[in-house]
This record gives structure tokens, C-alpha cells and sequence, in this order.
């Protein structure tokens, strides 16, 4: 069930439409793509900062609110600056297994090509989308996920942008039991329509670090985490992307959990050294750091003195994540 539906994508040649062929190539495609996350060596870098984030993101890079105008030049900024990661010579997939993309990221090009066609084409990188629109309000110590009415349209489009699978994230405050329930509840009833599509969900239910009930909220969390993916069939595969523990190794059966294709942890405010720390005390589990990611990267360096940051980067979230 994880495979990508195909069949609305087609080649032409000689006139005549021609889906059988390209139907091969995406199966083989994506049975390379779940491959290599599946057992490949490396993390995730996310890319995913929407608009609610994408000030803080650019202000770290260097760019104040006087580099943009409006929102449309706001995201022109943003995608400059991920272009830029992308096609720097230290990006590919070597290290780094997958990318998670911004709605509008995809949208637009790099060199030419879609965001997610470049990653896959041009870096061995696998695609994935950034599918939520939010947080809610506070409720029993939780923040749910807004509704997403056209999900079904995006998750089409991602599709034939080549994605492998999304990210949806949720965010606990608390260790409240109906509030961590109703978190993993709505994660898995969306991850169930991301399936239906063809793509891999990644299930994100944020433990925010500074909750002062973040280990009794974990140890509820996995609970409830394990109840749903052993109800999962046995052609289902989903990611978790799970906060940094206090305990190591905490989350080592849903490591081995043959429903689970992959762990990834957010670095959810750590900086990248702390981070790093944790992540190597955590077998099994790799990155998937979005600030800790770009921390040291400005839009006045060089491209060597970039190059040389990103590099430096990488290399210590892949040695965290290979533990």
C-alpha cells in the first residue's frame, strides 16, 4: 500500500500516450525510494518551515524583515535559501536519505525542475511533503492538527511531483491521556487517507521539550503509538518522527516495530551539539533537524564558507544518526 499510484502519470511518444512504461519506471522508482529509507544510512533534513515559521527561519539566515516586501518576496527569500542547501555540492544522498518540502517548495523549481523531481533526479534525495496547515488551540494539554478539507487534491499533486511520502505534526504539552489519545488518533485516521493515496505518512506527534510532564507524556505516547500500528495491516508502512527522549533507547520497539519504516527524531529546539548528543544515545533513530540543520548557515557567506557550514553540518547529524 505504500506504492505510488501512477496511473494519472503519463509519457508521450509518437503521439500515443504511453503509461505502461513510465508505470515501470515510477514502481521501480519507488521501490528504490523505500529501500533507502527503509535500511539506508544517513537522516532527513526538513526544509519544511511554513508560514507561520519562515521570519524566524530567514532572521537566523541573516534576513531580517527588510529583505522582503510582502509575503510573495518572504517566500521568494525562503526558497533561495533551500535552493541554495539543495544544490550545494555537500547536499545529496550520500548522508542525507530524504527531504521534507513546504507546499509552495514543491510548487517551484530548482535548475529547471520541480523541487521534489530535482531531489530524487539530481541527489538521490527522497521527497516528502509537509502536508498539515497547523496547529489548533490548546486542548487537554494538546495542540491537534487543523483541518485539512483539500488534502485529498494536495496529496494528488504530490503524487505526480514524484513525492514519496508527508509530514503532519501535532504537539504535546501535557501528559494528559485523552488529549495524547485524541493526538495519535487524528494522526493515524489522516495517515490512513495519506495510505489510501499511495504515499507515506510521517507521524509526527511532537513531545514539546519543554513540557514539565514531557516523560510521563513519552511513556503514554508510546503506548498509544504501538496500540495503533499494531492495528495496521501487514502492507502498511508509516515514519514516526518522535522528540528526543529523556531515557535513552526509549523508543527502541518502535524502532523494531514491523509496521514502522523508520524513526526520525526532531532536534525541537536543542541546539545542534545537544541534539546530536541525544540522537547518538538513541539507536536506530535518525535526524530529521530542520534549525539544528541550518544553524551556521547566513546568506552572507561565500559559497565556500557555505559549502564549508552545511558541510560541517551534516557530517555531525550523519554520525549522530548512523549510531
Amino acid at each position: 500500500m505504500w506504492r505510488l499510484h501512477l496511473s494519472s502519470q503519463y509519457t508521450r511518444s509518437g503521439g500515443a500516450i504511453n503509461s505502461a512504461e513510465n508505470h515501470n519506471e515510477g514502481e521501480n522508482m519507488n521501490e528504490a525510494q523505500f529501500e533507502k529509507m527503509k535500511s539506508g544510512k544517513g537522516f532527513v533534513a526538513a526544509l519544511d518551515q511554513s508560514g507561520g515559521s519562515t521570519p524566524k527561519a530567514l532572521l537566523l539566515y541573516g534576513l531580517d524583515s527588510s529583505a522582503y516586501a510582502n509575503d510573495a518576496e518572504m517566500y521568494d527569500r525562503i526558497h533561495q535559501m533551500r535552493s541554495r542547501i539543495i544544490m550545494s555540492p555537500a547536499f545529496n544522498g550520500d548522508r542525507i536519505l530524504g527531504a521534507i518540502l513546504f507546499e509552495m517548495t514543491m510548487d517551484r523549481q530548482i535548475q529547471g525542475r520541480g523541487t521534489a523531481e530535482y531531489l530524487w533526479n539530481a541527489k538521490r534525495v527522497v521527497p516528502f511533503l509537509k502536508v498539515d496547515k497547523g496547529l489548533a488551540e490548546d486542548a487537554n494539554g494538546v495542540q491537534l492538527m487543523k483541518a485539512m478539507p483539500d488534502l485529498d487534491a494536495l496529496l494528488e499533486r504530490a503524487v505526480g511531483h514524484g513525492v514519496f511520502g508527508t509530514k503532519m505534526r501535532s504537539v504535546i504539552k501535557l501528559a494528559d491521556d485523552a488529549g495524547i489519545e485524541a493526538v495519535v488518533a487524528q494522526q493515524f485516521e489522516i495517515g490512513a487517507q495519506i495510505l489510501s493515496a499511495g504515499l507515506v505518512p510521517i507521524i509526527e506527534p511532537e513531545v514539546d521539550i519543554h513540557s514539565p510532564e514531557k516523560g510521563a507524556a513519552e511513556d503514554k505516547l508510546r503506548s498509544s503509538l504501538t496500540q495503533r500500528l499494531d492495528a495496521l495491516a501487514a502492507d502498511q508502512s508509516v515514519m514516526l518522527k518522535l522528540t528526543l527522549p529523556d531515557q535513552a533507547d526509549f523508543y527502541a520497539s518502535l524502532v523494531e516495530h514491523p509496521r514502522v519504516l523508520r524513526v526520525v527524531a526532531l532536534s525541537g529546539g536543542y541546539s545542534r551539539e545537544e541534539a546530536d548528543s541525544k540522537l547518538s544515545s538513541n539507536h536506530g533513530v535518525i535526524a530529521s533537524f530542520s534549525r539544528a540543520l541550518t544553524e551556521g548557515l547566513s546568506a552572507q557567506q561565500s559559497d565556500a564558507e557555505f559549502d564549508g557550514a552545511l558541510d560541517a553540518a551534516i557530517a555531525s547529524i550523519y554520525a549522530a544518526s548512523i549510531t
